[in-house]
């Protein structure tokens, strides 16, 4: 107990399973119970540095959101003027290339930067499943670049350690051109000899490579001896199922395993190292000597650029030496405006970008917490959206979510890739703007039945009169055509009237709140019917079983309270989502009005009003009652193993979900009349909150 208090190093819930290889169980629990791993607040850390302006300074705050590969991040560069060879920041790609926070201040002066950076816990709990699932490659006799992928690149797509590490190089053909187009106008773009990792870097970096790949395998085998003697061979095992479940227990013998650990930590050190070779700039560090928050101030753009990106950047020749991965949040500061002439140069806008929404069209039932929670902090939620395949699953989902919160009248849309819509029919721009329109509103008109008429209809209206339509975008401002320059400029110019104040209303609606209830079974239902699905209990149509690693990845996250989410499993969001939106139609029909409203735009600004309470008062509520509340039992999902433990953990999310929202009916328990009690609470105090009035006397409802 004495080397545990007196090394600070042991001082985080991470290291509970090495001190378990080192202590006593009975010292390791008296020091690690009660130890939690809670992520500290990052974007108070980058206030700390460079604070945000708000309306009351002037400045329009925009949150960019979209799809992967919709082009947010292009369309960012033309808006702080980033030259894409030159300046090459944010970073971009077709594949998920932003997933930290971006932050970008429009402002005089000279440039900085703050960088905050991932918890300690989460990258080490990263790099666990990155070997867990090298190791089930290596026993299933996989190849070594099969295993180094599995090493190098999380399941989730996040979190690369090839960007940090460097890349695994296999052996290439003479023929790799071959697939090169000899007029390309968008050249790769190139980067300074300085800020190229070198071939001396390179050979280093393959070598240690390949003793991780070593190690891996060796350890694979030697949990293979026992392990085998009980279960049999994975070559043995004759269903899919059987496979499945000869893996999972594989993985977690594997985890116990005591050189588990010891790798654990020596890619901890190669990560850790990485930080060491960052020359400029100043990096604070917490207890446990992890870097917490990096800050650089420079006059020069080019230098500041440069320091930045390796922070920021996704270039291949750079790998080994990147830190991005490990980033949490980039803000910078400074002179960053468009490439459209001085009267451009006075512009105050904050920026905001962030992950995409998601990869496919049928994935995205749910925008996740960390997105709509800035819903009230910004002035416009900018949907960037590609025009050849308008309004997939993921924009719609956000479309849904914008709306039945609340938020519908700070919505733009800028469609790319305008450029590429082509067909015999579509002659002029305002033919091809009409047929993008037409599409985008036959998909909002398939939201009428979730969100109500009155919410599609002011979604309807947003997206007629706060549209643009650009193309090109992979090319510098300078070099586009006119007519998407002028786009380009009508884009900025709503940025900038977004900060104007709000309308004002005092036509308020009235409610009964008599059949709530029933707004609120069909909320739970669309909650608890997909996840059973999700967990394997039940069929839900469109609704696959999820594999057993990344319900496990989940309720590991859940456990620790480091996130409420993995990848597109969001229960948190789900149940929130299914509540607000069901509690936005039932708020649709009041029974009567302080006075009738003069329009529809009158009405729903006097709605919104209470359903963005409504909304705030939700996420409490479904946070308290999904994560805070159920920690324990969320631990219990995790730690369960051994033949089953997939069911088993299934089971216990369910149990959950029951405990945290439970089903009504007329014969409901006693828990879930509290918790319907409780709903009818927060709709009573938002509506009468935001100015409404109940026409009954307020008071708890007992269904």
């Amino acid at each position: 107990m004495n080397e545990l208090l007196q090394d600070e190093s042991w001082w985080s819930g991470d290291r509970r399973k090495d001190a378990e290889c080192r202590f006593d169980p009975v010292v390791v629990s008296a020091f690690f119970d009660g130890i939690e791993a809670v992520t500290d607040d990052a974007e108070a850390r980058r206030s700390g540095v460079i604070p945000l302006p708000d309306r009351d300074d002037g400045y329009g705050t925009v949150l960019f959101l979209g799809t992967t590969g919709a082009g947010k991040t292009t369309l960012l560069r033309h808006i702080i003027g980033s030259d894409p060879e030159r300046d090459r920041f944010p970073s971009t790609s077709t594949a998920k290339t932003t997933t930290a926070d971006i932050e970008i201040v429009a402002a005089p002066g000279s440039f900085s930067a703050a960088v905050t950076f991932m918890p300690e816990h989460e990258v080490r709990a990263h790099i666990d499943e990155c070997l867990e699932e090298a190791c089930l490659e290596a026993i299933q006799g996989k190849s070594d670049a099969k295993i180094a992928a599995a090493l190098l690149e999380h399941r989730e797509q996040r979190f690369r350690l090839s960007y940090v590490l460097g890349a695994w190089n296999t052996p290439v053909g003479d023929a790799e051109d071959d697939f090169e187009f000899v007029d390309d106008s968008s050249p790769e773009a190139e980067i300074d000899d300085e800020e190229a990792v070198t071939s001396e870097e390179i050979e280093q970096q393959q070598q240690r490579l390949q003793s991780f790949v070593t190690a891996i395998k060796n350890l694979s085998a030697e949990t293979a001896t026992a392990f085998e003697a009980k279960l049999g061979k994975f070559s043995e095992q004759k269903t899919a199922d059987d496979r499945a479940s000869w893996l999972e227990l594989f993985g977690v013998e594997a985890f116990r395993h005591a050189k588990f650990s010891t790798l654990a930590l020596d890619l901890m050190d190669e990560v850790a190292d990485r930080f060491s070779r960052v020359d400029v700039g100043e990096t604070q560090r917490s207890a446990t000597d992890w870097p917490s928050i990096w800050t650089y101030e420079c006059e020069d753009r080019d230098e500041f650029l440069a320091a930045v990106r390796w922070f920021s950047s996704n270039h291949h020749k750079q790998f080994g030496r990147l830190l991005t991965p490990l980033v949490d949040g980039i803000r910078v500061r400074g002179p960053l405006y468009p490439d459209l002439g001085s009267e451009f140069e006075s512009l105050k806008l904050v920026l905001l970008d962030g992950q995409g929404l998601g990869h496919t069209a049928t994935s995205v039932s749910s925008v996740s917490t960390r997105v709509t929670n800035k819903f009230s902090k910004v002035d416009m939620i900018l949907l960037v959206d590609n025009a050849q395949q308008p309004m997939q699953a993921a924009p719609l989902a956000l479309l849904r979510a914008v709306g039945s919160a609340g938020f519908a009248d700070k919505l733009a849309i800028a469609f790319t890739h305008f450029d590429q819509v082509k067909g015999a029919n579509l002659g002029s721009f305002d033919q091809k703007r009409g047929h993008v329109l037409s599409s985008v509103g036959n998909a909002v008109a398939s939201l009428r039945n979730i969100v109500g008429v009155g919410v599609a209809g002011a979604i309807e209206r947003q997206v007629d009169g706060h549209s643009v339509f650009l193309g090109g975008l992979d090319k510098p401002t300078s070099k586009l055509p006119v007519g998407f320059r002028r786009q380009l400029i009508q884009l900025i110019e709503m940025m900038q009237e977004a900060a104007s104040p709000a309308d004002e209303t005092d036509c308020m609606p009235i409610y009964d709140l008599k059949g709530l209830e029933i707004a609120m079974h069909d909320a739970i239902d669309a909650f608890r019917d997909p996840w059973r699905a999700r967990l394997g209990l039940s069929y839900h149509d469109g609704i696959a079983k999820e594999h057993w690693t990344r319900i496990k990845a989940l309720s590991r996250r859940l456990a620790w309270r480091w996130s409420d989410e993995y990848d597109n499993l969001t229960p948190v969001a789900d149940l929130l989502s299914r509540l607000q939106e069901e509690a936005s139609k039932w708020l649709d029909r009041p029974s009567e009005w302080t006075r009738l409203p003069q329009d529809d735009e009158e009405r729903e600004l006097a709605l919104d009003r209470i359903r963005r309470a409504v909304f705030a008062r939700l996420y409490d509520l479904t946070k308290t009652r999904l994560t805070d509340d159920q920690v324990a039992s969320w631990r219990d999902a995790y730690d369960h193993s051994g033949p089953g433990s997939a069911t088993l953990r299934a089971r216990t999310i369910e149990t959950i979900h029951e405990m945290a929202a439970p089903r009504i009916s007329a014969a409901m328990s006693i828990d879930a009349r509290q918790f319907l009690e409780r709903l009818h609470d927060i709709l009573q105090d938002a509506i009468m909150d935001a100015g409404g009035r109940i026409s009954a006397a307020p008071g708890k409802r007992v269904a």
